[in-house]
């Protein structure tokens, strides 16, 4: 029992813990705070069963077209929900772009698909185990993510421009880097992981449309306890947030496993409102 509850925890905290680094990637490039990842999420699993389970085609086939669709919506949402909004004069109005943007997916999404959970297709065909791919593949995407980030931050030309824009945008455009072109590649890069995230955990979320508002609200916890912007911070709060809900659906179950999960939470924010790994604004007055 001990055993399912931490391999069940850590599988879908690495879930969430992606869908927390999609909204870092988004933000990075904007400072806009999008509610499309949960989303890109859903959209990653709805996507690889219906090209993989309904259509037949090859694993990889669907894998990659999955992940295209989920770059697309990233490119739309920035064209459509975010762009416009950087022109305003208020611009916490992406607030309302990026959540009716979700919402138009998924609902689409529910009138196109089902409205019913359906099956995702095992990818390999291997025996059951105790350790089975329903549990390391959520795993092995999060480490190729994390890993994968390093080094385009690190060590690459466009990872530098990336940093650049999240660091002082006026600056970048300064110097003559395309704010706009960036901006559109983060977010497009933001949406192949959100959809990676779908994709790869889509045997224990199901192909379901009802996945977008869960993984939306699911997916900010670790962004807050781990610190916007910080990727580390949000895998290490994704890991503790999976195996806490995991071990209080065990423990109390049903509703009372979202109450305990929100309650601890608010606690962690009102104790360290920054962030379990973020630090504190300091400003001179």
């Amino acid at each position: 029992m001990v055993q399912s509850i931490v391999l069940s925890g850590v599988a879908i905290g690495c879930i969430y813990a992606l869908i927390a680094i999609t909204y870092n990637v988004m933000f990075s490039a904007s400072r806009v705070f999008s509610f499309t990842a949960g989303t890109l999420g859903m959209l990653g699993g709805v996507l690889g069963s219906l090209f993989i389970a309904r259509m037949g085609m090859p694993v990889a086939a669907g894998f990659l077209l999955a992940l295209a669709g989920g770059a697309v919506l990233g490119i739309v949402t920035e064209i459509v929900a975010v762009r416009p909004v950087l022109k305003s004069l208020d611009q916490h109005l992406y607030v309302l772009s990026t959540l009716a943007l979700a919402l138009m997916v998924q609902q689409f999404t529910a009138i196109e698909w089902s409205t019913e959970p359906q099956p995702f297709p095992r990818l390999f065909d291997i025996a059951r185990g105790e350790f089975d791919q329903q549990f390391w593949l959520p795993m092995l995407a999060c480490a190729v993510v994390i890993v994968g980030l390093e080094l385009l931050y690190r060590h690459s030309l466009i990872g530098h421009a990336f940093l650049a824009i999240a660091e002082d945008s006026f600056a970048a455009r300064a110097l003559g880097l395309p704010e706009r072109g960036l901006r559109m590649a983060s977010f497009a890069l933001a949406g192949v992981i959100g959809a990676l995230a779908g994709f790869a955990g889509g045997e224990m979320l199901l192909a379901f449309f009802a996945n977008a508002p869960m993984l939306t609200f699911y997916g900010f916890v670790p962004v807050a306890l781990g610190g916007m912007g910080n990727n580390r911070g949000a895998v290490v709060a994704g890991l503790l947030l999976g195996l806490f809900q995991q071990s209080a659906n065990f423990l109390v179950g049903g509703i009372f496993a979202s109450v305990a999960v929100f309650t601890v939470f608010i606690i962690v924010l009102l104790a360290r409102p920054e962030g379990l790994a973020g630090s504190a604004l300091r400003r001179r007055v």
